[in-house]
């Protein structure tokens, strides 16, 4: 399927849906819309990822080229900023389906709906919940599978991506491996999930056991996708209700290099990477004796390999456990501590 990236103002930074549609999901991208980068290219700023031409608007682009519009952003709120709205339009007066991951649904939206019903399109808005979830029993733990969760120090510092490479690297390596997903992201490329962010608190943990339980005995390793962090002021609750409901096994704490305050919320510092890992497995250990075995360091913006190497071996030192970038100098150290 051919499809349009929409990530205004975002791309690449602050647009991880994007970056994570672009590097995982079975599409085929024709173009990315960026009002700042129009007339640049993705591999420009990303090289490692699918290529694809950045344009200002959908209308850049023939209707024939598009077979979907998909909003790659996820901003805090996860509302829909009035200035997407002329390209979702285009997007259906094309006769594109549009896959949304915000908070905002577009099948509310009444002229969204209303266009889409005339030119038979589909909304599809991927962080709408089931309706049939329910509480945990608390019985994730009895599946075959070892089960492995990415925590995060902060939101947005590689959880999803942490977990997709660390599948398709064990698949790679022969392990029967798949991925859990939680958020909007993970479920856009795997196709499937329960996005926990949009649940009924008292369901969340429920939400992750019924995956659990329905993948656990299929594969000999889950990598469930993790969301927030533990010391969020806003989005904690997710982390927990993730943490127990998976009953995971072994812990991958997430992190960027550098990182001292969270993101969107300045006035509040990061704790010490040390007390992570006791916030993590002291809060999971009334529930399952998870564990911290191996941490993740996002060290894009370091340009030097060498500065990277440096700031994995402070992480991997605070942390006590064997550290990597997973795109800059792959997953091994990890896998070998995981599987």
């Amino acid at each position: 399927m051919n499809v349009a990236i929409l990530a205004h103002e975002k791309f690449p930074d602050r647009a991880k849906t994007a970056l994570g549609v672009l590097r995982y999901a079975d599409y085929d991208v024709v173009g990315v819309l960026d009002r700042d980068n129009a007339g640049r290219r993705v591999n420009d700023f990303v090289p490692d990822v699918q290529d694809a031409p950045i344009y200002e608007e959908l209308a850049d682009l023939e209707a024939d080229d598009v077979d979907a519009l998909l909003i790659g952003i996820a901003p805090i709120g996860g509302g829909l900023d009035e200035s997407w709205r002329p390209d979702v339009r285009t997007a259906l007066e094309y006769g594109c389906d549009v896959i949304s991951g915000l908070h905002y649904f577009l099948n509310d939206d009444e002229e969204f709906a209303q266009l889409a019903a005339e030119k038979g399109c589909e909304l599809r808005d991927v962080r709408k919940p089931p309706e049939d979830l329910t509480v945990s029993q608390g019985i994730a733990g009895e599946v075959d599978a070892e089960v492995v969760l990415t925590v995060g120090t902060d939101c947005s510092v590689g959880k999803m991506t942490v977990s997709m490479e660390l599948a398709r690297a064990a698949r790679e390596a022969g392990h029967d491996a798949a991925v859990i997903p939680t958020g909007q992201t993970g479920i856009m490329i795997e196709g499937w999930g329960n996005p926990i962010d949009r649940v009924v608190s008292d369901f969340t943990a429920g939400a992750v056991e019924e995956m659990i339980l329905e993948k656990g005995d299929e594969h000999d390793y889950l990598f469930v996708e993790g969301q927030g962090s533990i010391v969020h002021p806003a989005y904690s609750a997710v982390t927990c209700g993730i943490l127990h409901g998976s009953m995971a096994d072994k812990l991958v704490l997430c992190h960027v290099a550098g990182q001292e305050a969270i993101h969107g919320y300045e006035s509040f510092s990061l704790p010490d990477l040390e007390t992570y890992v006791d916030l993590y497995e002291g809060l999971a250990a009334p529930v399952a004796e998870s564990e911290v075995v191996a941490g993740a360091i996002n060290t894009a913006h370091l340009e030097d390999d060498a500065d990277a190497r440096e700031a994995i071996d402070e992480y991997a030192s605070d942390v006590g456990v064997p550290a990597s970038d997973v795109i800059r100098f792959g997953t091994d150290e990890l896998l070998e501590t995981l599987l």
